[in-house]
């Protein structure tokens, strides 16, 4: 780095800065973190940049670029949201879940959605997502969705848009945790002059989200464990980061067995009956007697479990409908529909190509649009239409006309940028928001923040780490009280209260219970070995449970 002051030669190139506008003020959120890293000054901040960066590798945080491990990059300048702004996406958060939760009870019981034309049957009928064996099936509180990744990208006007939901295994939690705790190692002074909702409250309002899922005959101390496919995939860090963290065991499926209809765990001191499961695999993967007979991570007779009551699978087997990013073009009418309010959090707009008029326009402009599969996840299949060949427009063009139900079309998302330290200082980089969302059937809880993705590499608007993507710590600011959000109705507005500032509202016995096990942690990876993370920073779940280095493009 060079240069008199920090941001001396930041040039944001337009007014799509997070920070700094086009004018080259600064806005007033960033007004202290822009104060505090100025203060600190060139050198400084550079060498507490690069002790950050060590920190990530000596804990083991790594993923796989073009073949090779390398620590996960976490950007030094955080992201910084206001209280009433992180107020609103709270409460269009929740309301997303809610609906979506809605939606899947409906799916898979009643379908009035259907009855009524909300959705279409073909909707349904042709997803691959739609697990028949759940059908009529109730959880024991009610949730199909305890935990869930809603991304989210700024439009051009500033405001947050909704650009898909991940309500099967969302990743990447255990980066958000990390990243905290190694800013507040390298940085402490920063948080000085803020005041910084946070996040290390995750796991344990997790448990207690789990252990609110259990059945009755768990009695009051159900057994809650982690099921992971095992050390070889991509998401194995954070597994056992979340199990380690909720004091629960970390299992796989041959840890595992289902005797009369029951869930036990081999232990040392023989057989013990397991409650709830927060499957980390996926849901093909995971019994044989109903999905893949050649599946060698699951465990025969789980779903018949599952369907007799005994045992609860967090998230639900069958969640996948939900992230069909054909339904995500219907939710909005779904939030009107179950919940009889207006969306808090717009989409992106998108095109349904099994309309036709929908699918002549997207023909003619395929070369300004982006494309995507509606099963796919972590990017696979996107087409950029401005960086695509001629020959990959047509043979896109050709996919789209044989299998129009099969995609959908986006207009292309300017996201947007942050200053982020690059070799010559800091730069602008695009970047997108993952917050995360807890269910434990009395209240849909956000965690005050999410994990912030950055592209490095100058102009990409692909924020994955396999495109050479990173990390950014996110600080929602504490408000002095909660704030009021108005939530249009058909028939007024209402107000939901969002605990901004007041995130320290767990009872005293609640809060002692997570700085026992969060204070003074014990290394992240002190027993695990150098993972690859690529996949679950980047994909909507833990895919590919069987390949341990998937590919990863993600278009924006």
């Amino acid at each position: 780095m060079s240069g008199a002051s920090l941001f001396s030669g930041y040039e944001p190139g337009g007014d799509g800065d997070e920070m700094i506008a086009a004018d080259g003020t600064v806005r007033e959120t960033y007004a202290g973190l822009h104060a505090g890293l100025t203060d600190l000054g060139v050198e400084e901040f550079g060498a507490r940049s690069e002790s950050l960066a060590r920190s990530y590798l000596a804990q083991g945080v790594t993923f796989d670029y073009a073949g090779e491990e390398r620590p996960f990059p976490i950007d030094a300048v955080p992201r910084v949201i206001a209280p009433e702004e992180w107020a609103r996406v709270s409460v269009g958060i929740a309301q997303r879940v809610r609906a979506l939760e809605a939606f899947l009870d409906d799916l898979y019981t009643e379908q009035r959605a259907i009855g009524d034309g909300v959705v279409p049957a073909e909707l349904v009928s042709s997803s691959t997502y739609v697990v028949e064996a759940m059908r009529g099936y109730r959880p024991p509180n009610g949730v199909r969705i305890h935990i869930s990744g809603i991304d989210l990208v700024r439009d051009g006007s500033g405001g947050f848009r909704v650009l898909e939901d991940n309500v099967r295994t969302p990743s990447g939690v255990s980066y958000v945790l990390s990243n905290r705790r190694a800013m507040t190692q390298t940085f402490p002074e920063l948080f000085a002059r803020y005041s910084v909702r946070r996040v290390d409250e995750y796991p344990g309002r997790l448990l207690r989200a789990l252990e609110a899922a259990a059945p009755e005959s768990a009695g009051g101390d159900p057994t809650v464990v982690v099921l992971t496919p095992g050390r070889y995939n991509s998401a194995y860090f954070e597994h056992s980061l979340l199990a380690r963290t909720m004091g629960v065991e970390l299992v796989e499926g041959s840890d595992l067995v289902v005797r009369n209809d029951r869930v036990y765990m081999r232990t040392t001191a023989g057989l013990q009956r397991v409650d709830v499961i927060y499957k980390r695999t996926d849901d093909d993967f995971l019994d044989p007697e109903v999905f893949r007979p050649d599946s060698m991570l699951g465990v025969p007779g789980l779903i018949r479990a599952v369907l007799a009551g005994t045992v609860v699978l967090a998230n639900a087997v069958g969640n996948g409908i939900a992230d069909d990013k054909l339904t995500y073009t219907y939710v909005p009418d779904l939030i009107r529909y179950y919940l009889r309010e207006e969306p808090v959090l717009p989409n992106v707009d998108t095109w349904r190509l099994e309309e036709d008029h929908a699918r002549e326009e997207v023909l003619d402009r395929l070369e300004e649009l982006v494309v995507k599969p509606v099963d796919g996840s972590g990017g696979k299949g996107i087409v950029i239409g401005p960086r695509a060949t001629r020959a990959e427009l047509d043979e896109l063009r050709a996919r789209l006309v044989a299998d129009p139900r099969g995609w959908i079309a986006k207009p292309i998302v300017q996201l947007s940028t942050i200053p982020t330290l690059v070799e010559d200082g800091p730069e602008p980089r695009h970047v997108d928001l993952r917050p995360f969302a807890l269910n434990d059937g009395e209240d849909v809880w956000v965690l005050p923040g999410g994990l912030t993705r950055v592209a490095l590499p100058r102009g990409e608007m692909i924020v994955n780490s396999s495109r050479g993507g990173g990390s950014k710590d996110t600080w929602v600011l504490a408000g002095e009280r909660p704030t009021l959000v108005q939530v249009p109705t058909p028939t007024g507005v209402i107000s939901r209260v969002d605990a901004a500032g007041t995130d320290e509202q767990l009872e005293d016995g609640d809060m002692d219970r997570d700085d026992e096990r969060l204070a003074e942690p014990a290394p992240i990876t002190a027993a695990i070995p150098m993972i690859v993370v690529e996949q679950p920073v980047d994909g909507a779940t833990d895919q590919h449970a069987t390949d341990p280095h998937p590919t990863d493009e993600e278009a924006r």
